[in-house]
């Protein structure tokens, strides 16, 4: 006897309600139900594949055909830009620029300023110097005038040549005054210029005032004369007092 034709029962999670089950014997043949969402979803799944292979198509052809004909139509991926060397001016921005420029000048300003301060302070300390030096020089005069002979300090007075060289070419001479009392004291000296002959062409004084024991002073005594002929400096009054 032949076996029994098999019976094909669909089942799914649907309610038996929507899609009844055939009671019918199966000839070999399947029905398929398609549902609209599964319709749907094919028709999206077949257009995103045409884009992508319109897409990879798009980016071949880009990349040119291996013989390196189209390479440089299109940057590749990470590539750094040069930028264009025309579009720099090469000058600074006119704003940079005159602050720069009034910051120089400001420094300039400063440090003429500074130069001309400078020089100022040292035109006064020798203005200074000098009227120092001419007070002393006439108090020394002064004091010297009524004195007879030589002086008493001839002893504790001496001197020595400055050499040209070192003096811009003027005859000078340093003039050493040292206390050797026990007291204080100040002192006068009177130096003469002498020419060849023996005769005085010029004198000078200088002097130190409320020397200390043991203390010394050494004022210099210049020659307002010229270099040539030439002018022994001589010692020729010392005084105490």
């Amino acid at each position: 006897m032949p076996d029994p034709v098999p019976t094909m029962e669909t089942r799914t999670n649907e309610p038996l309600g929507r899609h009844p089950v055939p009671s019918h014997p199966w000839d070999g043949t399947m029905s398929v139900t398609r549902h609209k969402g599964s319709v749907r979803a094919g028709r999206r799944i077949l257009v995103g594949s045409a884009l992508g292979g319109l897409l990879l198509a798009g980016g071949l052809t880009a990349c040119g055909d291996g013989n390196g004909e189209g390479a440089g139509a299109s940057p590749t991926a990470g590539a750094t830009r040069t930028p264009n060397a025309s579009s720099f001016s090469g000058e600074p921005p006119s704003a940079l620029a005159s602050s720069a420029a009034s910051a120089i000048g400001s420094a300039r300003a400063s440090a003429s300023a500074a130069a001309s301060s400078a020089s100022a302070r040292a035109s006064e300390f020798e203005a200074s110097v000098e009227a120092e030096t001419q007070r002393r020089s006439a108090a020394a005069e002064k004091e010297l005038k009524n004195v007879e002979g030589r002086g008493n300090a001839l002893s504790e007075v001496g001197m020595t040549g400055i050499p040209r060289a070192q003096s811009g070419g003027v005859l000078a001479v340093l003039v050493t005054i040292t206390n050797k009392t026990d007291s204080k004291a100040s002192y006068a000296v009177q130096i003469d210029f002498k020419n060849s002959d023996g005769k005085v062409v010029e004198t000078r004084y200088v002097g130190a005032e409320n020397l200390a024991p043991g203390k010394k002073e050494q004022p210099i005594a210049f020659s307002h004369e010229p270099a040539e002929p030439k002018l022994t400096p001589v010692l020729a009054k010392a005084q105490r007092y």
